[in-house]
């Protein structure tokens, strides 16, 4: 070739010269002479040389110092007039302190950053000089690298390398596995009772709280800081409570797996830099030790799971479950606490806004399913010469053995709290968790937990497009080779679920916060049939059944359809609330009489009959209804009594049959009708005779009013 370079000299593309240009439109090779040159060697001069002397060096530039931010227009705050050197100082040792046991009393040696990386801007936390008083041990001789607040990408790097069943599903969600616990563990929560609890929280019958001494929470949290000081590095989340930047709380989890910490980062508010920097030390934190099982042998303990809160301490430790959701719902137990006593109202609901602000909340339990072995499901996806199950650890056994043992379907048939509060033409505040202020509604977390069996596009569109990198599956199945998530799949559990930020739903109302609610909407699954399809409520009834927490468990057998079940969640939520059910009641009471809001109780279940003989009410009537109700126009409607009930329901709603909107018209058999009501109304007083015990305020006035506002007969 005729255009060889000069001898002694380099290639490069000239960046201090105009640049000519060559064969389409390239730029022309410029040579310089080796002279000038130290390196004899091929290079790019159109830019700045990088300054590395390794490949280390090298990677460590592609990596800018960031923090995970949710996007809050007007965030308060400032950075510190402090150094750099001064403020990761403070971090250090606020979080060693946090870390500290009874045999390390300022906390464990900490580094910053991953093992795996040494040498990367690590710091060695500050300590006090001091005398133990406990003989000292090897673990003392260790550092515990700690991972402050990473983003999703780190979580998800630290996932894949060192947590097994951790994969990256083809949506980009971080599949991954919580282990032998697929939900929470109810019976293992524990609430330590002292001179702070005794006579605020609710114990005894019918209450979630289970009791325990504050020698053993610190026996269980000194076993979980051992076992995390043990480790070679630990997760730490410094995070947020409540969009109400008034009202909000700090909180730190601390924690073995990034999972966990990915999982935290969705369902918490995430703070931004500066906020991140003036964070301080937090109102509250959690010690996530699930891996390590709790001694079953310490007094109170019934199995190695254990989750314990001591509200003093203002700490919460997890033992022997790896159930994420144990995270989630502790700290909405400890927001049941926190803010009643601000005289916030807590609430278990979704929350929606109208493009003109009108605030609805919808209350409703859950519909997960419990139980379901349903022979024509199973049997479609066993083989039939041996019919056997395989466990996600490919562990077998004999299908036909658990037909014949538990023939019986038990689920809970979903209320449609979601699907009703998730509405193109209004705003999502939240899906879960609120408080409700003197300064208007706000959601408590900074992500969504939607339940994923059954997931598909065209039901759940925007959950569905939720899915994606960033997002937590948790124990989906998918495909080996397309990592492609089958949702009907529950060979894991049934209680699939993903947890993602509330940004990735597009109407999403950020920050999420609005004004004071108009309409307080209670959603039952009434299996019965008897429930009208909507009522207005007065504010005693709007008590009555906030308290009942009404829905049905529909039962049945291969071989035919038995009656529905009732059952019964105060608040819609009696797993988290820590105060007695009728204080949570007099407080929504006050705000909705304060503000004008208005109760109505929704039945989204069965019309004609009970399950098995008559069907249930359409959604698209129930979404008119919800419209109704939004718009404004079901206040100026005509009304009529129930019996029994004494409900309050209108005579005619546009776009809604009016004979379905009295349930005895629907009904066939009129006399079983109004034997299913009394049998019900029976069932609501059962329920409530826990609570007619229990004094609000000074007199029973007000006790009285909500029991004459249940069922009449």
């Amino acid at each position: 070739m005729d255009n060889k370079a000069p001898d002694n000299g380099e290639f490069s593309f000239a960046s201090n010269t105009p640049r000519s240009t060559g064969r389409k439109g390239l730029p022309k090779i410029q040579t310089q002479d080796h002279n000038k040159k130290a390196n004899d060697v091929c290079h790019d001069d159109s830019g700045t040389p990088v300054k590395a002397k390794t490949i280390d060096e090298l990677h460590s530039l592609q990596r800018k110092k960031s923090a995970p931010t949710t996007p809050i227009k007007g965030a308060q705050g400032a950075f510190n007039a402090i150094s750099e050197e001064e403020r990761q100082k403070q971090q250090l040792q606020s979080i060693s302190a946090s870390l500290a046991s009874l045999m390390r009393e300022t906390g464990p040696k900490l580094v910053k950053g991953d093992p795996a990386r040494k040498g990367e801007g690590q710091q060695i936390a500050h300590h006090h000089h001091y005398t133990p008083t406990i003989s000292a041990t090897d673990s003392s001789l260790k550092f515990t690298h700690y991972l402050h607040n990473l983003s999703p990408a780190e979580l998800y790097e630290q996932a894949i390398k060192y947590e097994k069943g951790s994969f990256i599903a083809s949506s980009g969600a971080l599949a991954t596995l919580s282990g032998a616990k697929t939900g929470r563990s109810p019976r293992d929560k524990r609430v330590v009772r002292d001179e702070t609890t005794e006579d605020d929280l609710w114990w005894g019958k019918g209450s979630p709280n289970i009791e325990m001494d504050e020698h053993t929470f610190m026996v269980n949290r000194e076993r979980a800081v051992d076992y995390l000081n043990s480790l070679d590095k630990v997760f730490v989340n410094d995070q947020f409570l409540n969009w109400d930047p008034e009202h909000r709380i700090k909180v730190r989890i601390v924690s073995a797996r990034a999972y966990h910490s990915l999982f935290m980062h969705n369902m918490c508010i995430r703070p931004t830099p500066e906020e991140l920097e003036n964070f301080g030390t937090p109102d509250f934190t959690i010690y996530n030790a699930g891996q390590f099982p709790c001694n079953r042998y310490t007094h109170y303990m019934t199995s190695s799971t254990s989750i314990d809160i001591n509200l003093a301490r203002k700490e919460m430790v997890i033992l022997g479950t790896q159930y994420a959701g144990e995270m989630k719902k502790g700290l909405f137990g400890v927001m049941h606490y926190l803010m009643p006593k601000r005289q916030i109202l807590s609430l278990h609901s979704g929350c929606n806004m109208g493009k003109d602000g009108d605030v609805a909340l919808f209350f409703g339990l859950s519909g997960t399913v419990n139980l379901e072995l349903n022979r024509a499901t199973w049997s479609n996806q066993l083989p039939t010469d041996m019919c056997l199950v395989r466990s996600p650890h490919d562990t077998r056994f004999y299908y036909k053995l658990l037909l014949t043992i538990l023939p019986l379907v038990l689920f809970v048939a979903g209320t449609g709290k979601t699907t009703l509060s998730t509405d193109h033409n209004r705003y999502l505040i939240g899906d879960d968790e609120h408080c409700w202020s003197e300064n208007g509604v706000s959601n408590i977390e900074g992500g969504c937990y939607a339940k994923c069996i059954d997931l598909s596009r065209e039901k759940e569109p925007d959950i569905w497009n939720a899915i994606k990198f960033g997002t937590v599956l948790e124990n989906v199945v998918f495909d080996e080779h397309t990592r492609e998530v089958d949702y009907v799949d529950s060979s894991v559990t049934e209680n699939t679920r993903a947890a993602y930020p509330i940004d990735y739903i597009p109407n999403a109302k950020i920050p999420c916060v609005g004004p004071h609610p108009k309409n307080i909407i209670l959603l039952a699954c009434d299996a019965f049939g008897v429930l009208p399809p909507v009522s207005k409520l007065s504010l005693a009834q709007t008590m009555y059944h906030f308290i009942s927490g009404y829905t049905a468990l529909v039962a049945g057998t291969e071989d035919g359809i038995k009656e529905p079940q009732a059952t019964f969640s105060a608040c819609f939520g009696a797993a988290f609330i820590m105060m007695h059910p009728t204080k949570y009641a007099a407080m929504l009471s006050e705000k909705m009489q304060k503000h004008g809001a208005t109760g109505w109780l929704v039945n989204t279940g069965w019309s004609g009959g009970s399950y098995g003989s008559g069907k249930r009410i359409k959604l698209a009537y129930t979404r008119r209804i919800i419209d109704a109700i939004h718009s404004g126009s079901l206040l100026n409607a005509s009304y009529k009594k129930t019996e029994v009930f004494g409900l309050e329901i209108p005579t005619e709603i546009e776009g809604v049959p009016s004979e379905i909107l009295d349930p005895v018209n629907t009904w066939t058999d009129k006399n079983a009708y109004k034997d299913t009501q009394l049998k019900l109304a029976g069932l609501f007083k059962n329920n409530f005779a826990v609570f007619t015990n229990y004094k609000i305020g000074k007199n029973s006035m007000l006790t009285e009013e909500i029991l004459a506002a249940g069922p009449n007969y």
